[in-house]
């Protein structure tokens, strides 16, 4: 999400672009009765796995109980909507196959539910608010292939095509700031606050739009700026700029979860100096905007 984070889940319209890295879901069925669930990192080496009995959808045994609890939920979630799924008394191997690290905050949760929903022939929407309590943004940007925004509308979903592939993306750059947040914590706290106005989630909206349109890089970084004012006032928190990189040449912009997750970054700077002062930081993960965002 370029814009909106935390406001999007009171009505503002946010800005959010698909990523090129993705997760990959395959299933086999053979003879049997429960579900044999093998999740695989983007190097091969698997990272969770687990068996359910296909009564109740019981966890039988995992390398992971909440991971396994979670991913029971979901499962369930997808029968609610869709009786028929997994009503055949059979065997199911599952693989998952991670194109970034699950900690990297790329979407692991929803790009998983997507999958789950496509396989049980179900409505992703539906099956993620069946378990989750966020905006459901990131299941609109696991099913499509350029720019969106993204809107809730008194429980209403809107969201519609944006490209945005602005002719300053060389300037553009994601750094994984090291730290996973926990989303649904965030979301629950953010939530419970009583102090928000309409005027500020109008200008969230404004920003979104605006952004989609900047011509200039100038013009898109005092945007940015813009964003992170009303977030740092709303949540009481310092900016990242201010708090870590004070000495940073270009504009610095939280994504996500305050805290964690990825920064949008610019620079002017050749990539290759741009990436070394984040790596002086000891921040190794810098994607370029053509590396990362699906376009």
């Amino acid at each position: 999400m370029i814009s909106g984070e935390y406001f999007i889940l009171h009505g503002a319209k946010g800005l959010a672009l698909p990523t090129k890295l993705g997760q990959t879901l395959r299933v086999k069925e053979g003879s049997g009765s429960d579900i044999v669930w093998k999740s695989y990192r983007k190097n091969g080496e698997l990272w969770f796995d687990a068996k359910f009995d296909l009564l109740g959808i019981e966890v039988v045994k995992t390398s992971d109980e909440a991971i396994a609890n979670r991913l029971r939920k979901i499962i369930r979630s997808a029968i609610r909507n869709n009786s028929d799924f997994l009503s055949k008394w059979k065997k199911y191997t599952v693989e998952t196959f991670l194109e970034f690290e699950p900690e990297w905050g790329l979407g692991s949760s929803s790009t998983l539910i997507y999958n789950i929903a496509a396989w049980a022939q179900a409505d992703p929407f539906h099956v993620y608010f069946g378990t989750e309590n966020g905006s459901a943004y990131d299941i609109a940007c696991a099913g499509a292939d350029g720019g969106i925004f993204y809107q809730l509308k008194e429980d209403e979903i809107s969201y519609s095509t944006q490209d945005f592939v602005p002719s300053f993306k060389d300037k553009l750059y994601f750094v994984y700031s090291g730290n996973k947040q926990n989303s649904s914590a965030e979301v629950k706290a953010f939530n419970e606050r009583k102090d928000l106005s309409a005027e500020q989630i109008n200008e969230i909206s404004k920003i979104s739009e605006a952004m989609a349109k900047a011509t200039s890089l100038p013009a898109f970084e005092k945007l940015m700026e813009a964003h992170e004012n009303i977030l740092s006032k709303c949540l009481d928190r310092p900016k990242i700029k201010e708090e870590k990189f004070d000495d940073y040449w270009g504009a610095i912009k939280s994504l996500g979860a305050w805290g964690g997750d990825f920064l949008l970054v610019t620079s002017k700077e050749s990539p290759e100096k741009t990436k070394a002062y984040f790596n002086q930081k000891g921040l190794e993960v810098c994607f370029t905007f053509d590396e990362l965002i699906l376009c």
